[in-house]
């Protein structure tokens, strides 16, 4: 099945599984030929994200850090102060970020706590940058007051494979996850959603996450693909580390599905080499968070990506949405 736009949704796991198996160098040229027909290849999209609430998620996820269960020494904190978010998106913005990402450690929102969420969307947008939030599940009423305030993107990962994803977590299920994300597309928020590799899955699992992605009835406008960051004090620490080929694999086959697709290159950059880094540019990956730090764990600081992009003669990419823009695309 295809779309007016000729975007496949009906990817199957024979597929897609077809497509890991391909030597090396034919699986990135073929990638590279479509990133190539759908971006700039020497562009890659910019975006800092702050944990807003840090701390004490009572879901069971096993790689996170934050999750009330994993003893892993982090510090519960409140919702940070408005002027303390606008601060932070003021220096993201000052490095260069063209997108502002929220993330609230709660399983969902209450009322209350989306009110502040509304407030700091207004004011990042007010600087004139695009907004990104990630705070659980949400109800319809909710997903249709932050399209109403503005929201661009709504964060929400799939994380694994149906068939892997109850190793990893048991406190939300599949379906719960996509139940938000129709939410958020009804509502006419862009979605933001991957997932994570190299939690112990088999490379059937990375297919079957694509596979689930590629199929959505709309593809995800983002597509971040995190390398886990292993904690410790997490159940999945110690787990045995991917192969950074394999790696970049999976992001050269989530390109050639999702085409039109910004495919981020996440979690996990501060273990990857700039060879690797290098790579995963050259199979499709065309955005990255910017700053010190991903939530809770640690990402390269902005000076080296600074130099990074200088050597492979990479500019950031620009803002290519607003709010309104995005509600006509996605409605």
């Amino acid at each position: 099945m295809t779309n007016k736009t000729g975007l496949r949704h009906d990817w199957t796991r024979p597929e897609v599984e077809a497509l890991f198996d391909m030597p090396f160098n034919d699986l990135l040229f073929q990638a590279q030929q479509t990133h190539r027909r759908n971006f700039d290849p020497n562009a890659v999209q910019i975006s800092t994200l702050l944990s807003v609430k840090t701390g004490a998620c009572p879901e069971d996820c096993s790689y996170c850090p934050q999750s009330a269960g994993n003893d892993t020494g982090l510090e519960r904190e409140r919702l940070l102060p408005l002027d303390d978010v606008m601060r932070e998106a003021q220096a993201a913005k000052d490095r260069g970020a063209s997108r502002f990402c929220m993330g609230a450690a709660w399983r969902n929102p209450t009322d209350k706590n989306l009110d502040r969420v509304i407030e700091m969307i207004e004011g990042v947008k007010g600087l004139g940058l695009e907004t990104c939030v990630t705070l659980g599940m949400l109800t319809q009423p909710q997903a249709q007051r932050l399209s109403e305030h503005g929201l661009d993107y709504y964060n929400h990962n799939l994380d694994t494979s149906p068939e892997f994803y109850g190793d990893i977590i048991t406190t939300r299920t599949y379906g719960d996850r996509l139940e938000t994300l129709g939410h958020v597309r009804e509502a006419g928020i862009n979605v933001c959603c991957g997932g994570i590799v190299g939690m112990g899955e088999s490379r059937q699992d990375r297919a079957g996450l694509l596979v689930e992605l590629a199929c959505l009835p709309t593809h995800p406008e983002s597509v971040p693909i995190n390398l886990l960051v292993q904690v410790e004090g997490t159940p999945l620490f110690g787990v045995e580390s991917l192969d950074s080929l394999e790696f970049v694999r999976s992001i050269a086959v989530a390109r050639i599905l999702m085409p039109e697709s910004v495919v981020r290159l996440s979690a996990g950059r501060e273990n990857m080499s700039d060879e690797m880094q290098a790579l995963c540019f050259f199979a499709g990956a065309n955005s990255i968070f910017h700053g010190e730090k991903l939530l809770t764990t640690g990402n390269p600081d902005a000076d080296h990506d600074q130099q990074l992009f200088a050597r492979l003669g990479i500019q950031p990419m620009e803002p290519h949405c607003t709010a309104d823009t995005d509600r006509a695309v996605s409605a």
